[in-house]
């Protein structure tokens, strides 16, 4: 029996901030969307050319309130070919939350409060 990660989920508050914020600060565009009949709920699926897993982002109508992640420790990891660039331009975003000087990596915060990693690539 094998197993292929194929994507991670986050639910999200506003999703137009979102895909914007994503699709900036990460180079990550919408390749599908589901959304209920109801309008209950609406899920995107955004990629990129560099690897075929994708992030899921879920947004729910019913959500009045901005999530609180509390003491969520979860991050995502994105591996760039132009360390300095992003890193620039994260800084001009204003979206560094957390820089590693001594191991070479950040981490930025998304509109929502979820932590993305930056590493140079290897």
């Amino acid at each position: 029996m094998k197993f292929k990660m194929i994507h991670n989920n986050l639910n999200v508050f506003d999703l137009q901030k979102s895909l914007a914020f994503y699709e900036k600060a990460l180079g990550l565009k919408e390749v599908r969307r589901k959304e209920a009949g109801d309008g209950s709920f609406t899920i995107v699926y955004l990629a990129n050319e560099q690897a075929p897993h994708q992030l899921e982002l879920t947004w729910l109508r019913e959500k009045d309130t901005p999530y609180d992640l509390g003491d969520n420790e979860i991050h995502l990891a994105f591996e760039t070919d132009d360390y300095e660039a992003a890193h620039k331009l994260h800084q001009e975003m204003g979206c560094i939350c957390f820089e590693n000087e001594a191991m070479g990596i950040y981490f930025i915060e998304d509109p929502d409060g979820y932590w993305m990693e930056v590493l140079p690539q290897k």
